[in-house]
């Protein structure tokens, strides 16, 4: 079973301008992808952004594939 959906990103006004960041933390969603798209691993994320667990990483990107899947489907 995953992690719900409020454990693995929140927006507030107050943390970092209102971007989507990993709950709990104030480390912007963007940063892992920018992280990814670069050719880093997300083993160097985690590394970088200790506050972030792998949990909510794999959930994110779990939810953006389902997201993705049911788009085109």
């Amino acid at each position: 079973m995953g992690l719900p959906e409020s454990a693995i990103v929140s927006r507030n006004p107050d943390v970092m301008s209102g971007s989507p960041v990993f709950t709990g933390t104030r480390v912007p969603v963007q940063t892992l992808l920018d992280y990814l798209e670069g050719g880093e691993s997300i083993d160097d994320f985690l590394a970088g952004f200790p506050a972030v667990t792998r949990a909510q990483v794999v959930a994110f990107l779990q939810a953006g594939k389902t997201l993705l899947v049911a788009k085109v489907s």
